[in-house]
């Protein structure tokens, strides 16, 4: 399986050390076991979107396209950057587990 990346970032670009470290914990630690499922050599496509608002909360989604399926999840106003992007993943996570 090959996962290509790709994170955006809007309004907060200095939080961008924080949020690619965080977003690869979630890879590795909470897709890793179902990413393993799909064939060798399927081409796997991540893309994180993380967004601060004027409140000072921020809003995003991340994005799974694998094996011609689409996994999406995307929440607003999130007063923790830390805690947007974990229960954004733990939403794919929980669709991949019913693949």
């Amino acid at each position: 399986m090959l996962l290509q990346k790709k994170i955006q970032i809007s309004k907060i670009e200095n939080d961008r050390p924080v949020i690619e470290r965080i977003v690869e914990e979630n890879i590795t630690g909470k897709l890793d076991a179902y990413l393993k499922r799909f064939k060798e050599g399927t081409e796997c496509a991540l893309d994180v979107r993380v967004e601060g608002n004027k409140k000072g909360n921020f809003s995003g989604s991340v994005q799974l396209d694998a094996d011609g399926v689409r996994y999406r999840s995307e929440r607003d106003d999130y007063k923790k950057l830390d805690d947007l992007i974990n229960h954004l993943f733990d939403h794919i996570k929980e669709q991949l587990s019913k693949k």
